[in-house]
């Protein structure tokens, strides 16, 4: 995307969009699937699976809410859009992933380890398993496709930009995704292990693990979405280049304050007060805002909403009071 490169934000729902009903597809499927071939193993950690994959479609759910959402356009009510919506609704993703996933595996492990369990015949829930692994990792391609191109059009490293990516849908999906097939391994291993030993014990450690797994998953997507409603600003190159084309602007002295914020995927706001050269015109301000606007939206096309602040500057403030 050329000098944009790095802005640090996303644009676009339509790949979002696919990615998530792709994980939502595969996710329905395999939950029914878990559920039935726990019932007829008596596997704990299947039925923990199964709370796990039922926990995941409806995130995804909420994620294709967030989407369709946070995608209307300004209103007299909402005169900044309703970007932020995207970040309300991942966020109660993140808790349904911790309460509807992660609360009950820990539960039925420790359940499971107090009570005991009878062992029932494994081999459907390896079949399921096995399934479940091929479509967990067909939607885990999916998302780590998008996430990687978008990384490759900003120039920046693939885990740097799964970190810090204002798109917490996508960023939600890659991380529920991955999680998804380490549960997957750790429900194979409690299965192994009790089928090995005849001991339930396995089966109810790697519930617990599966439940761990899932609390750490909801803390960081939960964390993401908190500091992008609190107000998260343009990352530090971004911001320098912003400040770069107002200086660059003739009439401009200096930019007295910056502030950037993250509104959305794709969507930034800036705010700065400028001290303009003496003896500047009127009307000769007005054509540097609209030209410092033009500039900052090509350097930077997420920035949608610009507010400049014609300030004058600590010595012409000191030597206006001085001259009262």
């Amino acid at each position: 995307m050329g000098r944009e490169a790095k802005d640090g934000t996303d644009g676009g729902n339509g790949e979002s969009t696919f990615t998530v009903l792709v994980a939502a597809a595969a996710n329905l499927g395999i939950a029914v699937a878990k559920a039935v071939a726990g019932l007829i193993s008596g596997s704990s950690a299947m039925l923990s699976e199964a709370a796990h994959s039922l926990a995941d479609t409806v995130t995804e759910v909420m994620l294709l809410t967030a989407l369709k959402r946070s995608g209307k356009p300004v209103d007299e009510d909402h005169p900044v859009g309703y970007a932020g919506e995207r970040y309300v609704w991942a966020m109660l993703a993140a808790v349904a992933t911790f309460v509807g996933g992660a609360v009950f595996s820990i539960y039925d492990g420790i359940h499971t380890l107090t009570k005991g369990e009878d062992l029932g015949d494994p081999l459907v829930s390896y079949i399921v398993l096995a399934v479940a692994f091929v479509l967990e990792g067909f939607s885990l391609r999916t998302g780590v496709r998008q996430v990687r191109a978008e990384a490759k059009e900003r120039g920046t490293p693939f885990a740097t930009y799964l970190r810090r990516t204002p798109d917490t849908t996508v960023k939600a999906v890659v991380l529920e995704d991955s999680a998804a097939l380490a549960g997957l391994l750790l429900a194979a291993g409690g299965l192994l292990g009790g089928q090995l030993t005849g001991s339930g014990v396995w089966d109810g450690v790697a519930s617990i693990l599966i439940g761990a797994l899932l609390v750490y998953v909801a803390w960081v997507l939960g964390r993401s979405n908190a500091e992008l409603l609190v107000g998260r600003p343009l990352p530090r190159e971004t911001r320098e280049a912003v400040r770069a084309e107002l200086l660059a602007v003739p009439q401009v002295e200096a930019v007295l304050d910056l502030t950037t914020l993250i509104q959305g995927p794709g969507e930034a706001l800036v705010a700065a007060k400028i001290d303009f050269r003496d003896g500047v015109p009127a009307e000769e301000v007005e054509r540097a805002c609209e030209e410092a606007e033009e500039r900052l939206r090509a350097r930077v096309p997420a920035v949608r909403r610009v507010y400049l602040d014609p300030t004058p500057g600590r010595g012409r403030r000191e030597s206006g009071a001085g001259a009262e």
